[in-house]
């Protein structure tokens, strides 16, 4: 009966594993395997060589260092203001977390391109000096994911059953005793994992730091972008790659102790309560976390709209064409539109295999070997969050070039790179949603001889259509503004909107630029629509790794 279901659980599980072995282990085992072979023989002298380098020791460093600056100023601004927003009754409340969530889904480039310009010369921060650097780095990387703080924890907070937390008032216990005994013992597995997938974030962050941070100022990521691009040295790059999952892979195993346990699908929740004197610093900070999130994109709006000092549509008229004076290949709706169709494909290829994978891991095990197979899949599925999407973009450029698998000029290899991005997200959305269904409900059904799917269409299909909608928002958005392993892939008849921006910041002149920011805040506004659109839907997600 156990090599049964077994031979089952491989069997659902084998379509999800073909896909990820041709279109993500080959590709970096490929791209990795250029590094430590060498005429046909292993030598990873060259690649102890690279990890001695003072620059990579740098590099290493400051990824370290600016991650743990960005997750620690992320919880800073997150913390309070999903305390805010899931215990505090406020007017336009839902407003408000909407507006502060949408920085999670605008693209990477878009919000460096918004920090440059608050930064930089006549910027409202321009006198600080910060238009690249460390600081600019950080702030960036904390605008981006203070948004995953508010929404896991701020799930986790609303849905506390405040009975203990009145008992301990009741008895004589401070504000400040109960988060310390009631509150933060329920919360500590949430905010763990919140920390974690921040400062996984932030270690693989790709448009920020390169918008940011420059050459001088590179993390592991951006730098093994520009060992492969600029310098061309494939064994500094694979030796990077590698350095880099040894670390996402030492960090999950550490923090998977503290994951917050899946919650049942109903929990008693309480009402947000009145606004006291005492909760005025939590408002405080939300204020703050506001006016950071908004200040960029009103900025990058406003430079969007303004033509040699005088306000002006030219920026948004140029997207339309071409010019020799410009770094547009083709117009902008044009690159919309290219990135529109990725992010659908990318989307669907993301669902199809994050929900039959997110069956398989959250299907109750009769046997120890049988939990050990259903937790390896799901580690192994993770894999595409802490490998770095340049290594898998070049990893598909170098490796699917010829026979059956020669994909290099197929309008599907991007899609299928950016889904395999995406893959986590979904995972990490379904996930606690289908292993809070109590079992027992599967085993009426089948008691009362509904089969396989008349069960799954009346249990499960009631509870997870709607995270599977926040599923395909959340896999929309990121295909949308992936960068890192579509810079490697997309033709340059075909760019999708990232790539033009880039472009365009890399060439000199008022109107490139003015076109970029114009771009940026054409992709934002795609993005955060979408965002929107998700946060009616109120699913949590990305509680854990």
């Amino acid at each position: 009966m156990v090599l049964r279901r077994l031979v089952g659980l491989t069997a659902l599980a084998a379509g999800p594993l073909v896909v990820l072995t041709l279109f993500f282990l080959l590709p970096v085992a490929g791209m990795v395997g250029r590094g430590f072979v060498v005429d046909g023989s292993f030598d990873p002298v060259g690649v102890l060589e690279v990890l001695g380098r003072p620059r990579v020791a740098r590099v290493l460093g400051f990824t370290l260092a600016s991650a743990t600056a960005g997750t620690v100023l992320s919880l800073l601004l997150g913390l309070p203001s999903a305390y805010v927003l899931s215990r505090l009754d406020l007017p336009a409340r839902r407003v408000v977390r909407a507006v502060l969530l949408v920085p999670f889904v605008l693209p990477t480039i878009v919000v460096g391109v918004a920090f440059r310009d608050v930064l930089g010369e006549g910027g409202p921060l321009g006198f600080l000096g910060w238009e690249q650097g460390p600081v600019a780095v950080v702030l960036g990387l904390a605008f981006f994911n203070a948004a995953v703080v508010i929404r896991t924890v701020g799930a986790a907070w609303e849905s506390l059953d405040p009975r203990p937390g009145e008992a301990a008032a009741a008895l004589g216990a401070s504000p400040f005793q109960v988060l310390t005994t009631v509150t933060w013992p329920a919360l500590r597995g949430s905010v763990v994992s919140a920390a974690s997938v921040v400062f996984l974030f932030c270690a693989t962050s790709f448009g920020v730091v390169l918008t940011l941070g420059g050459v001088r100022w590179a993390t592991v990521e951006t730098e093994i972008y520009l060992l492969t691009t600029s310098l061309f040295d494939l064994r500094a790059a694979a030796a990077l790659s590698v350095l880099q999952l040894v670390v996402v892979i030492a960090l999950l195993v550490l923090t998977a102790r503290f994951r917050a346990p899946a919650a049942p699908v109903a929990r008693r929740t309480s009402a947000p309560r009145r606004v006291r004197l005492t909760d005025a610093p939590a408002l405080a900070v939300t204020a703050l976390t506001l006016a950071f999130v908004a200040l960029p994109i009103v900025t990058l709006v406003q430079g969007s709209l303004r033509v040699d000092g005088a306000w002006s549509l030219d920026n948004y008229r140029a997207l339309t064409g071409r010019g020799s004076d410009r770094a547009l290949l083709v117009p902008v709706t044009e690159a919309l539109a290219s990135s529109l169709r990725t992010a659908v494909d990318a989307t669907w290829m993301a669902l199809s295999l994050g929900l039959l994978l997110a069956v398989v891991v959250t299907r109750r095990s009769h046997s120890a070997a049988e939990r050990r197979v259903r937790s390896g899949l799901d580690a192994v599925f993770m894999l595409p969050l802490g490998v770095s999407a340049v290594t898998l973009g070049f990893g598909l450029l170098v490796t699917l070039d010829s026979g059956p698998l020669d994909l290099r000029d197929s309008p599907l290899l991007v899609p299928i790179a950016q889904a395999l991005v995406a893959l986590p997200l979904v995972v990490r959305t379904l996930v606690p949603v289908l292993g809070g269904i109590d079992d027992r409900q599967r085993q009426a059904a089948a008691s009362l001889g509904a089969g396989a799917w008349r069960t799954w269409l009346t249990v499960e299909v009631p509870v997870v259509w709607k995270p599977l909608l926040a599923a395909s928002g959340f896999a929309f958005a990121a295909s949308l503004g992936e960068f890192g392993a579509t810079s490697f892939l997309a033709r340059d008849e075909a760019p999708t909107l990232p790539i033009v921006i880039f472009r365009l910041l890399g060439h000199p002149g008022e109107m490139n630029y003015g076109m970029a920011l114009a771009a940026s805040v054409v992709l934002a506004a795609t993005t955060s629509l979408v965002m929107l659109a998700v946060e009616q839907l109120r699913v949590p997600s990305l509680g854990s790794v």
